[in-house]
């Protein structure tokens, strides 16, 4: 006889969890690089005067501070919707989705830790502020982990798991396309405006909000049935 998993196992708690996460990740994700878009000037090139406003210098470090949140929650992300693939899981979709994934949290770890270093030395006394030079060459690097090489992560990341949920069929069909389109999106045009880059967020917090929404119609579904064969 084969052999049956139980309706109330995890096949119905992983879907939460993934949304959970998600929306979480989402959330401080977006909130994050909004507050770092608004408050430092997106021309890395410029110079730090706004680093003189205490207001911008609050919001930057505020931003930085939910960094460290929004990459646990997307690590808890990866884990449960890897979960919820199982056994319909593609090696090679999945060697893309993960390493993308980690990649992704490391360049966005890396970034925020060293615009925090700038911040920091920008802030301190004048004998430790770094020289106009300085301050231009460490945005530029920070600039570059986070839009060149973060959010590019963050669109393969988007294309491969849009692929693997459309093949499986997790998702509607609609919200696998767009996340393909954003994925271009990401890829080529990221550089032109620092608005692109809260696309991503917002596909993760769509694709979250189907997850939890199809994760409460089968526990209604499984309590009706349990229901009526009581």
């Amino acid at each position: 006889m084969a052999h049956q998993e139980p309706i109330t196992g995890t096949s119905l708690r992983t879907p939460r969890a993934a949304a959970v996460a998600g929306i979480a990740f989402s959330l401080l994700l977006g909130l994050a690089l909004g507050l770092i878009i608004v408050s430092a000037p997106s021309d890395p090139a410029r110079p730090g005067v706004w680093l003189a406003d205490p207001g911008h210098r609050t919001s930057v470090a505020i931003a930085l501070n939910l960094v460290p949140f929004a990459g646990i929650a997307f690590l808890w992300f990866i884990g449960v919707v890897r979960d919820r693939i199982g056994r319909h899981e593609d090696r090679f979709f999945a060697t893309v989705f993960l390493g993308s994934g980690l990649l992704f949290v490391a360049m966005l770890f890396a970034a925020a830790a060293f615009a925090g270093g700038l911040i920091a030395n920008a802030a301190a006394g004048s004998g430790a502020a770094p020289g106009p030079d300085t301050l231009a060459a460490g945005r530029q690097v920070t600039s570059l982990l986070l839009r060149v090489y973060a959010m590019r992560m963050a669109a393969v990341f988007t294309m491969s798991t849009a692929t693997i949920t459309l093949r499986t069929r997790l998702i509607p069909r609609w919200i696998g396309i767009l996340g393909i389109a954003v994925a271009v999106v990401l890829l080529f045009t990221v550089a032109v405006t620092p608005w692109v880059e809260l696309l991503f967020p917002a596909w993760i917090l769509l694709l979250s909000v189907d997850i939890l929404r199809t994760g409460l119609r089968r526990s209604r579904d499984a309590a009706t049935t349990a229901t009526d064969t009581a």
